[in-house]
């Protein structure tokens, strides 16, 4: 018949239940990979903070010649593995893509 759609030979894709449960768990992990790269992993950077009292504003430092991030992680906060801090220094400035520093540059450093 003219005007009507082509009949198709197959029949209609149907899922089972576990094709079904598989669908909804892969659009689950793309939708929490979507909001990890969204969100950034700098979110969780300070998750030690206390967040009940008033917030205090961020401390920042100048980088002096010479400075690396792992003199200024162990000056900023001596009790905790610079490995730690370094990180959180480089997510909550934004350096992932190159964490270099250069003298002069201003950082901002996380809470201890």
């Amino acid at each position: 018949m003219p005007g009507s759609p082509p009949h198709s030979d197959h029949p209609p894709i149907r899922l089972t239940r576990r094709g079904r449960a598989v669908l909804v768990a892969f659009a689950a992990a793309v939708t929490l990979i979507l909001l990890w790269l969204n969100v950034g992993s700098g979110a969780f950077a300070g998750s030690r903070e206390s967040h009940g009292g008033p917030s205090r504003p961020a401390e920042t430092v100048v980088v002096e010649p010479g400075e690396t991030l792992w003199d200024i992680a162990s000056a900023a906060d001596p009790g905790t593995d610079p490995r730690l801090v370094v990180q959180r220094i480089i997510d909550l400035n934004g350096l992932a893509g190159d964490p270099t520093v250069h003298p002069g540059q201003e950082l901002r450093l996380p809470s201890s």
